[in-house]
């Protein structure tokens, strides 16, 4: 008898475990020779004693405050560039030259005056501190001036009055200062010690309280006395410096002196020399250079002069023999001069990067040769073949209709003519009622005024421009429109829908429907470079500025820079007092592409702005002009194209610039007709990408006539019967939640029989969404204009108010019905 054996799926009970009282022999059997998961998945760390972990930390400690000392004595020490402070009055009260005269100290230090225009400047040598400051000056108003100064200080001291602190125009150029980051600040107060004895206390609390809300956990110097002004300066050494991302990543100069040689052949164009302190990092001189305000150039020649301003000059021990002196002396100046004429770098035509900022576009690429004969009678019977298969469809129904046909019901012929009829009396009323609404309009603008005793009201109205008023009122009329009804626009009478609308398409699903992002592409993108990974471009540069050694002058060398190819605009500008300030590009940021950025609108400008209009952008080291793009922010990949800057949520503008490698602040401005610059948004720079779609919705709106449960009759969305076919596909929707579908077209002045999910209300509008991808417009140019100089009005559009001036009160306030609106306006505007 055959013994039993078990099979393979005999219950198998688990072995009994001894628990701590397992041998070692055992739970290696049991493991069998397997190793444990820590030993293959991680590296064995070596662990440390308690000692040895502290000396571990002790070390990192040291080596991070040697960094930071090491830092800070480069800045302003010998071996570094000078600390460049740039000094703004925030006040029209605070007295300029005497703060510049209080910090020329020439009993600390060594003061060399340098006049750059109507810029005034100085340098301060101290040995005793082994600081070197070099001091410079700009007046709030001067907003570019600022900006651009900004950007390059080390140090912002900032002069407040000892009553009020900062005047509008002061607080305009702190929010501007603030949306493009600030660097190291210091605030003082200047004029408190010309107040009472009594009064002193009480203006430093008010004052502090009033710098509490913007500056926290700052304190207030004084600037009155020569022994303030010193400790000022040992404020200013021994702070801690704030860095700016942008700037630290590139080499950057500002210029001390400029010279400029015109070319042979042409002389408004030349070789510039451009002499100051390296900043930032390695300045090579096969890199492009950047000058703030003029554009992308050249680089010839990097020259290593000698330092117009030691800290420690070299100093000659006095000698018997005058004579030796005098050779001696002599012998110095010898060498001085052949350090003078150094040349650090040359230009190498081979390494040296490329101006070309577009693609030149191939109009032949891409094209196809004619086809032949028999390509196109092969087409032909393709056609007819493909003709031969639709044969259960309406009559007016193309092959790409029928596939949005939802059942196959022949085509209801008689029912169409059981609800034509004949409705041009009530699009006659429908005028008269629009007439009576715009004549009531214009009857309730009303103008209310309470006048004084002595008012000019013709020179008030010589000030006003009337076009620029009119021109503003219809652009809040659009702007309030588009709040209330946005996207919707009316289906034109004299142009067929389905020409007006033929570039739009219909969706499915705005976020789930497929778009091709390189489908119908403009032109201009023939002429744009276009990352194949931008994330890793940006990085792999980041991290060879970090790793690799890049030769060129180092940062603290006082250089002479050759640029080739100046215009001699930039040397007259610099004359008129104008900064030169100059970065270096990294690799590719000369090339155009489309830029967006992420915006917020500013909220002490409630002017309207449209998509389009030109802009003036401040986005990091450069400044141009655009008509840029607004759209949503959102994570999708198509992004709703927004008609107006919005106040109530954060946008992205698409423009066309030069690459520039995020992080970057963004300001944008918009030039008045009086030539200031207001703020319009501020944000920061998000990405370089084409692709970024932005699409511009349409919605076309229709109005049920008549509703049997879930069929409705809709009429005036279309005005003819061949548009109710065309658009036969695309979905419908309305403003209380239904989806529906065009069944079929009734008569011929446009009204369609339309099923719904549900049953539709009688005071419902029904609605069809029509999309189409949009570019910006190719508007960049790298000159802005100088504006006016900024000086706040104290008239608000958004406020009433009653203003004085001498004997004169009055109020003017205008009423705009549409826009519901206040306008307010005085005679000191």
């Amino acid at each position: 008898m055959a013994a039993h054996r078990p099979g393979p799926l005999k219950q198998q009970n688990k072995a009994h475990k001894g628990g701590r009282h397992r041998g070692r022999g055992s739970a290696q059997r049991d493991g069998k020779g397997r190793l444990a998961l820590k030993t293959l998945s991680k590296k064995v760390r070596k662990e440390l004693s308690r000692v040895d972990q502290r000396h571990r930390a002790s070390q990192l400690r040291k080596q991070k405050k040697e960094a930071v000392l090491a830092e800070k004595r480069q800045l302003g020490g010998k071996d570094g560039p000078p600390h460049q402070v740039l000094v703004v009055p925030l006040h029209s009260r605070i007295c300029l030259p005497g703060a510049m005269q209080l910090l020329q100290d020439r009993d600390t230090g060594t003061v060399h005056l340098n006049e750059l225009g109507n810029t005034q400047s100085f340098m301060l040598l101290c040995p005793r501190l082994k600081h070197r400051w070099f001091f410079t000056s700009a007046r709030p108003g001067d907003l570019h001036t600022v900006l651009d100064m900004a950007k390059v200080a080390d140090t912002i001291l900032f002069l407040l009055d000892p009553l009020e602190g900062w005047d509008s125009t002061g607080d305009y150029c702190l929010s501007c200062l603030f949306a493009q980051g600030l660097p190291t600040y210091t605030l003082a107060v200047q004029g408190i010690s010309g107040l009472p004895l009594k009064k002193q206390i009480d203006a430093r609390k008010k004052l502090s309280k009033a710098v509490e809300k913007r500056f926290p956990h700052d304190k207030l110097l004084l600037l009155d006395t020569q022994q303030e002004a010193g400790m000022l300066l040992r404020q200013l050494a021994n702070q801690k410096q704030q860095h700016l991302v942008f700037r630290d990543r590139r080499a950057y100069l500002f210029a001390h002196a400029v010279d400029f040689a015109p070319s042979e052949e042409n002389n408004l164009v030349g070789t510039l020399k451009i002499s100051g302190y390296v900043r930032g990092q390695t300045m090579n001189v096969n890199r492009l250079l950047h000058i703030v305000g003029h554009g992308d150039f050249q680089m010839k020649q990097i020259d290593a002069p000698g330092d117009p301003f030691p800290l420690n000059p070299r100093g000659i021990k006095p000698q018997k023999d005058p004579d030796m002196a005098m050779e001696i002396c002599a012998t110095d100046t010898v060498d001085d001069m052949e350090e003078g004429l150094k040349v650090l770098m040359r230009a190498d035509p081979d390494r040296q990067e490329s101006l070309q900022a577009e693609v030149i576009p191939d109009p032949m690429e891409g094209e196809q040769t004619w086809p032949t004969e028999e390509e196109l009678s092969e087409a032909k019977d393709f056609l007819k073949e493909s003709s031969k298969v639709v044969k259960k469809v309406p009559k007016g129904t193309s092959s790409y209709q029928a596939e949005w046909i939802l059942d196959g019901g022949s085509q209801s012929g008689g029912e169409g003519d059981e609800y034509e009829y004949d409705d041009m009396e009530h699009e006659d009323f429908m005028e008269e009622e629009s007439q009576d609404e715009s004549g009531e309009e214009e009857e309730e603008e009303c103008e209310t005024m309470t006048v004084g005793e002595s008012v000019h009201d013709d020179l008030y109205d010589e000030k006003v421009d009337e076009e620029a008023e009119a021109k503003m009122l219809e652009k809040y009329k659009q702007e309030r429109l588009e709040e209330m009804f946005p996207d919707e626009v009316d289906t034109p009478r004299d142009v067929a829908a389905r020409i007006r609308f033929q570039k739009y398409r219909g969706l499915k699903s705005f976020r789930t429907s497929p778009w091709d992002p390189k489908e119908n592409l403009p032109q201009d993108y023939a002429r744009i470079f276009q990352f194949q990974n931008f994330t890793n471009t940006r990085k792999s540069i980041f991290k060879e500025i970090e790793e690799k050694e890049v030769e060129g002058a180092e940062v603290g060398w006082y250089v002479t820079l050759h640029v080739s190819e100046v215009p001699v605009s930039v040397v007259e500008c610099f004359r008129q007092g104008a900064p030169l300030i100059a970065f270096s590009l990294l690799p590719h940021e000369q090339k155009m592409s489309v830029l967006n950025m992420v915006v917020r609108r500013d909220p002490g400008n409630t002017e309207p702005v449209k998509a389009k209009e030109e802009l003036i952008f401040h986005c990091g080291f450069r400044r141009f002009r655009a008509s840029p793009l607004f759209s949503q922010h959102t994570a999708a990949d198509k992004h709703k194209l927004q008609r107006f800057l919005t106040a109530d949520m954060a946008l992205v503008v698409t423009v066309y610039a030069p690459i520039t490698f995020p992080p970057a602040s963004v300001l944008l401005f918009k030039q008045k007709s009086n030539g200031m610059h207001s703020l319009i948004a501020t944000g920061h720079l998000m990405s370089v990408d084409p692709d970024r779609m932005v699409i511009k919705r349409v919605v076309l709106s229709g109005h049920p006539f008549k509703i049997f449960t879930k069929m409705a009759v809709v009429r005036y969305m279309f005005f003819n019967r061949e548009d109710v076919l065309w658009f036969k596909p695309v979905e419908l929707r309305t403003k209380w939640g239904r989806r529906g579908h065009i069944k079929e077209p009734l008569g011929t002045h446009g009204h369609m029989k339309c099923s719904f999910d549900g049953k539709l209300k009688s005071q419902d509008t029904v609605l069809m969404n029509l999309y189409k991808r949009v570019f910006p417009k190719w508007t960049y140019d790298p000159y802005v204009p100088e504006p006016v100089p900024w000086v706040k009005s104290t008239t608000s559009a958004s406020t009433k108010g009653t203003f004085s001036e001498k004997n004169i009160n009055y109020k003017v306030s205008l009423c705009c019905p549409v826009a519901h609106l206040w306008f307010t306006t005085g005679s000191n505007s």
